[in-house]
C-alpha cells in the first residue's frame, strides 16, 4: 500500500471534489459519495477487505466535522437556523451516533455494506419521489418520541458515514418546518453525529491490522485532510451551479446515480 499512496491520494482528491459539488448543488451530505469512493479506492489498492468498509465510514465522518461547522455558521448568518430543535435534539443525535459508531466497530464490514446500501436506497427513492409539500404531523414530536426519532438519526447516519441532513429534513419537513429551514438546522446535526462517532472510530479501530497508512484507529488521518479541504473548496462552486441548472430532473438523475451505488454496494455484501 505505502508504494500505492499518491495513487490512493488521487482517488481522495476525486471524491473530495465530486462530494463538495454534489453537497452545494443538491443541499446533501458528502458522505454518501465519499464512502463508496473510498470503499472502492482500498479495494483497488489492495486494502484488507475486513477494514475496508469501517475505513470508508469513519473517515467520512472526521471530515463532516468541519464542513458541519462551516455550513451552520453559513446559514446562521442567514437566520434560517432553528437554534430551539438544535439544542433539544442534538443530544440525543450525539448519543444515537456514538451508539451506532459502538455498534459500527463490533460488527463486519459486511454488515456495514447492507446498512448503507439500504440507507442510501431510501435517500435515492425520497430525492426521486419525495414531495416538500407531505406532512405527517404540524409539529416535530417531544419527549420520548423526540429521543427516539433523534437517536435513530444519530444510529443510522454515524453507521453509514453521513452528517444526517438528508434524514434529518425529511422528518422535519414532514413535521410542519419549511424545507429552507429543515435544511438549515440539519446542517448543524452534522458536528453532533460527527464527533462522537469518529472518536469512538478512532477507539474502536486502534490496533486493527490490514488498516491504510496513516491512521488512526479507523480515520485515515489523509483522508481527513484531503476530503475535508477539497469538499469545503468545492461546495460552493455547486451551490452556483444550483441556481443555474434544473434541480428537478438533475435530483432524479442523481437518485438513478445513488441507487445504482446502493445495489452495487448491496452486492459487494453478498
Amino acid at each position: 500500500m505505502p508504494a500505492d499512496l499518491p495513487l490512493f491520494l488521487l482517488a481522495l482528491a476525486g471524491a473530495g471534489l465530486f462530494a463538495g459539488l454534489i453537497g452545494g448543488l443538491f443541499g446533501v451530505g458528502g458522505g454518501i459519495v465519499i464512502v463508496p469512493a473510498l470503499f472502492y479506492a482500498q479495494a483497488a489498492l489492495g486494502v484488507d477487505e475486513s477494514v475496508r468498509t469501517h475505513v470508508a465510514v469513519a473517515t467520512s465522518l472526521s471530515t463532516i466535522v468541519a464542513t458541519s461547522w462551516r455550513s451552520l455558521s453559513t446559514h446562521a448568518k442567514s437566520g434560517a437556523v432553528d437554534f430551539a430543535v438544535l439544542r433539544t435534539w442534538t443530544p440525543w443525535i450525539a448519543l444515537g451516533a456514538a451508539t451506532g459508531a459502538l455498534v459500527a466497530g463490533a460488527v463486519d464490514g459486511e454488515v456495514l455494506l447492507i446498512v448503507f446500501g439500504v440507507g442510501l436506497l431510501a435517500i435515492a427513492s425520497n430525492m426521486a419521489f419525495g414531495n416538500e409539500a407531505w406532512r405527517l404531523a404540524q409539529a416535530l414530536p417531544t419527549g420520548a418520541p423526540r429521543a427516539g426519532i433523534a437517536g435513530a438519526i444519530g444510529a443510522l447516519s454515524a453507521m453509514m458515514g453521513i452528517g444526517g441532513g438528508a434524514f434529518g429534513v425529511t422528518v422535519m419537513t414532514l413535521c410542519g418546518r419549511p424545507i429552507h429551514t429543515a435544511v438549515a438546522t440539519a446542517s448543524g446535526f452534522g458536528a453532533a453525529i460527527a464527533m462522537p462517532a469518529a472518536l469512538v472510530n478512532v477507539w474502536t479501530g486502534w490496533g486493527e491490522a490490514g488498516l491504510p497508512p496513516y491512521s488512526a484507529g479507523y480515520v485515515n488521518l489523509s483522508g481527513f485532510v484531503v476530503l475535508g479541504l477539497l469538499t469545503s473548496i468545492a461546495a460552493p462552486f455547486g451551490a452556483r451551479l444550483a441556481h443555474r441548472l434544473d434541480r428537478t430532473r438533475l435530483r432524479r438523475l442523481f437518485a438513478i446515480f445513488l441507487a445504482i451505488t446502493a445495489l452495487n454496494m448491496l452486492w459487494e455484501a453478498r
